[in-house]
Formats: C-alpha cells, structure tokens, sequence
C-alpha cells in the first residue's frame, strides 16, 4: 500500500512538473500574455511611443490619458498590444495600438493604430 501512494504521489509531481513547462513553453512560443502592471513606466513609454508615432503619420494631436489593458507576445523581441485611452480636443477616444520593440536593437515601430468600438 505505501508503494502505491508513492508511486501515485510520485506520478502526480511529474504530471504537475510537465504542465508547468507546457505553460511556459505556451507564453514563449507567441501567445499574448496580460501585463500585469500597467503602471509600469515601460509600458507607458510603449503607449507614448504609439500616440506620437501615430500623431506624426496620421498629423492628428491625440494626447495619452492612460492605458487600459495590455498584453505581450514574445517573438524576435517583444510585441506590445495596449489598449489606451487618449484625448481629441474635448472628446475621450480608446484605440488599440500594437508596437513591436526589441531594446538590444534600438528597434521600435507601431504596426497598428485602430479605434476601439464599444466597452473596453
């Protein structure tokens, strides 16, 4: 009998193992992941980096309120998929901006700029 229980507890330790490490490879083989602090100062440099860079293309004067969700995806550097709030003269618009950035690099580029329709 207490071959069994340890043969069992010893079975449901490498199952737990082996689902920890296909969790882990999941997020690092290109699925988004929620950024937990959106707070971050990195992540508010992200969203400026999106609103000027989408001011400057599209000549508009949006002005960054806050960000209101965000997720990760770990590909050759890291994209960056927030969803913020900015300002447009007196109305509050959301948009969903997508930025791809890889610091080693110096690389940093806005893939997309889209209005958010609806509750965020």
């Amino acid at each position: 009998m207490r071959l069994f229980i340890l043969t069992a507890t010893a079975v449901l330790l490498l199952l737990q193992v082996s689902a920890t490490q296909a969790a882990r490879r999941a997020a690092l083989d290109g699925g988004w992941n929620p950024i937990n602090d959106l707070s971050d100062p990195y992540v508010g440099e992200i969203a400026d980096f999106a609103v000027k860079t989408h001011n400057d293309e599209a000549k508009t004067g949006l002005v960054l309120e806050k960000v209101v969700k965000g997720e990760t995806q770990v590909v050759s550097g890291t994209n960056y998929r927030l969803v913020i709030e900015v300002k447009d003269g007196a109305d509050t618009k959301s948009f969903e901006a997508v930025v791809f950035d890889k610091p080693w690099e110096h690389v940093r580029s806005l893939t997309s700029f889209e209005p958010v329709q609806g509750n965020v």
